[in-house]
């Protein structure tokens, strides 16, 4: 899946989150009613852009930091962050990169972050803020009472966000098993678990932010997400329909890619399973079985393979004997039982859960 504009701009992030010498420097900086442009990355591209200046090479303390902003240039550290390698600089970008700041400060930093893809932090004196660009993008730092409210509040809306999901995926696990699934329930789920992607995306962002104080937002997302991503994966493979430009990667990517408006609408998010034209939401879709065997326990993967490619769809996996699963590569005796016992107990379960 490729890399969300949130996801690129969380390296430069996390090197001024709360826990890292670098955050401790600009912290050092704020007391002091100081202001700053450090920049990280000291390759040929950064340095083909600096003018003057004193050449360092010095280990990084957040001490040496703040005492080098005391002077007007700018401050250049190391990729990794932990020297520093030149300060006092003067920085020339050029000058024909479009900027939407007005200070001379910030002008410098967004057109050096448009020009070379390296973190460049500001400080402002007067505002007391910190903003990081980055690839073109900004960031303005909030303080972290704020951040952790807004993630407290996100992680109440992905609870229940959660739990309509996990409702929606029981009824779809009940409708495989009686051969009643339509297009529209396999939307369903697939729209809820991308909903509750993204508002875990936007809740890991924070835990970045928050640095060592977001050590428990993180434990509360990695328990709320548990097992969501795979499923969405599985509801996948169950209902895509494979071409020789068509993958299952293009449909986990494609689904990514919808806007929020679209993701709304049922029709856009079944268009990225790559049916057919004549199916619309009302029509009866069969899934292959994944999803289902994955819920059989100590159950290789690599065999589930082998058992969906042999019986092609759920419903003749269900009505399959012990003996036409023995036939499976890598299945024997013991292994068709459990396969054929799990099955009937999730499908028990599920008619059970929906029907209760």
């Amino acid at each position: 899946m490729p890399q969300t504009r949130a996801e690129a701009f969380y390296p430069a992030l996390g090197l001024v989150a709360p826990g890292t010498p670098l955050r401790e420097g600009i912290d050092r900086i704020l007391q002091a009613s100081m202001g700053a442009l450090i920049v990280v990355g000291d390759g040929p591209e950064v340095l083909g852009i600096c003018s003057g200046g004193f050449l360092l090479d010095a280990e990084f303390t957040p001490q040496r930091l703040s005492e080098l902003a005391k002077m007007d240039g700018a401050i250049i550290l190391a990729s990794d962050g932990f020297r520093v390698a030149r300060a006092n600089v003067h920085l020339v970008p050029d000058p024909d990169i479009p900027t939407s700041e007005t200070g001379t400060r910030h002008r410098t930093a967004e057109r050096v972050s448009r020009q070379i893809s390296v973190p460049v932090i500001t400080v402002s004196e007067e505002m007391q803020v910190v903003s990081i660009h980055y690839r073109g993008n900004k960031k303005t730092l909030e303080p972290i009472p704020r951040v952790l409210a807004r993630s407290d509040q996100a992680l109440q809306i992905l609870g229940r966000y959660k739990s309509r999901l996990d409702g929606v995926s029981g009824a779809l696990s009940a409708l495989e098993v009686e051969d009643l699934v339509t297009a529209r329930d396999v939307a369903t789920v697939l729209q809820r678990a991308e909903m509750v992607r993204r508002i875990a995306e936007e809740i890991e962002g924070y835990v970045i932010e928050l640095g060592s104080d977001g050590r428990l937002v993180q434990l509360q997302l990695e328990e709320l997400t548990a097992g969501v991503e795979s499923d969405r994966m599985l509801v996948c493979r169950d209902y895509f329909v494979a071409a020789d430009d068509w993958v299952l990667d293009g449909t986990t990517s494609s689904l990514a890619g919808l806007d929020d408006d679209d993701l709304l609408d049922l029709h856009e998010v079944t268009g990225v399973l790559h049916l057919s034209p004549d199916i619309d939401l009302e029509s009866s879709l069969q899934p292959r079985g994944y999803r289902l065997l994955s819920k059989i326990p100590r159950l290789p993967e690599a065999v589930a393979d082998k058992v969906v490619d042999r019986f092609a769809n759920l419903p003749k996996l269900m009505r399959a004997s012990i003996s036409d699963l023995v036939e499976v590569e890598g299945v024997g005796e013991t292994r068709a039982r459990a396969i054929k016992d799990g099955l009937s107990r999730v499908a028990e379960s599920s008619i059970l859960e929906r029907y209760a």
